[in-house]
């Protein structure tokens, strides 16, 4: 009886490491630190696997696939913003892979390392916490057309396309200030993140733009979900003199600070006001509807495909850096309004 063909998944196995592991040690990258490189490498001599390059090149052929890599497919307005990829995509003859990386670079690192090895065209990146410049090298030296979406990375060399994230902060806190609340709270986000330090730097410049103060106790970082905001309300909640109004990072956080307000037997839009980031489906028929700045996510997919599909059909990565509008969309949770008002923002 024939001896079975040893294959990549064996040599993982043996290793304990991931597939696409193996397929960076057996591609020679520098991505593998030494240790891991010299574990797979005894799995390889140990089973006498044989790598078929020809093979491999073969695999590595530009396919019509486009990868989508988000940090966190746990709040949907990353679902959202696969949607509107997927729309354009799809008519122009592609296929999406959608990987999740759970804020780990190392997964990252992986799933990227996998969807080159299955020839794709191009990249959407939305970056995990901690992404840098070098992170991307590889990519950017192979030549695949690459679009970062949400978090811009600083000297990537790589397209972008990012919300006014400061613009819509100040646009959301001067409408708190209009309707009479001096204490505001910002709420949500890991301060690590240049989204979080847009959105506050907005926070902050309305504040000192009406005259008041902007108190560090007031500006609370949690996970950017929906139970990192009951935590961040519960933690505002026991602040001396309480906020009266909240900005929250996202809604995912608006949605918790509101479940958070209920448990304190507290009404969000008559007790306490909030708002939120991102417009989600959800924000509209939440109860009550949340007042949000709209990013668009499905459109923010759609801009992000435009703009890859563009390079790609050029047969270059010419690197462009686009920061879409967002607009103020006013509804019950920051006052009892009932009728839904749209406000403009400029940057």
């Amino acid at each position: 009886m024939a001896k079975e063909r040893v294959t990549v998944v064996d040599i993982a196995r043996a290793a304990g490491v991931s597939k696409s592991t193996v397929s960076l040690v057996l591609q020679g990258s520098a991505l593998v630190n030494e240790a891991t490189r010299a574990k797979v490498n005894v799995a390889i001599r140990e089973l006498g696997y044989v790598y078929n390059r020809s093979a491999a090149n073969l695999r590595q052929a530009k396919s019509k696939i486009i990868g989508i890599v988000v940090n966190d497919l746990t709040n949907s307005f990353f679902a959202e913003l696969a949607v509107g990829v997927d729309a354009v995509v799809q008519s122009a003859g592609f296929v999406q892979f959608l990987a999740n990386t759970s804020e780990k670079i190392e997964r990252q690192r992986e799933v990227i390392a996998s969807m080159r090895e299955h020839g794709v065209s191009g990249l959407i990146i939305s970056p995990a916490r901690g992404t840098e410049a070098a992170d991307l090298a590889p990519l950017v030296a192979s030549g695949i057309p690459v679009v970062l979406v949400v978090r811009d990375i600083a000297d990537a060399g790589v397209s972008s396309l990012i919300s006014d994230n400061h613009a819509g902060a100040v646009a959301a806190v001067r409408h708190l200030v209009e309707r009479g609340h001096r204490r505001i709270a910002f709420l949500g986000g890991f301060p690590d993140t240049a989204v979080f330090e847009a959105r506050m730097r907005g926070y902050r410049d309305a504040l000192r733009e009406a005259g008041m103060s902007t108190p560090d106790e007031l500006i609370i970082g949690s996970a950017p979900s929906r139970a990192g905001g009951v935590t961040a309300i519960e933690q505002a909640m026991m602040l001396k003199e309480r906020p009266t109004a909240a900005l929250c990072f996202n809604d995912a956080v608006a949605f918790g600070v509101c479940d958070g307000l209920r448990a304190r037997r507290l009404e969000p839009g008559a007790d306490f006001a909030v708002i939120g980031f991102d417009d989600v489906i959800e924000a509209k028929t939440a109860v009550p509807a949340l007042t949000t700045v709209s990013v668009d996510p499905q459109g923010m997919g759609d801009r992000a495909a435009q703009l890859l599909l563009k390079q790609i059909n050029a047969g270059r990565a010419e690197p462009e850096a686009i920061i879409s509008p967002v607009r103020l969309v006013v509804r019950q949770s920051c006052g009892g309004l009932v009728e839904r008002r749209v406000k403009e923002i400029s940057s």
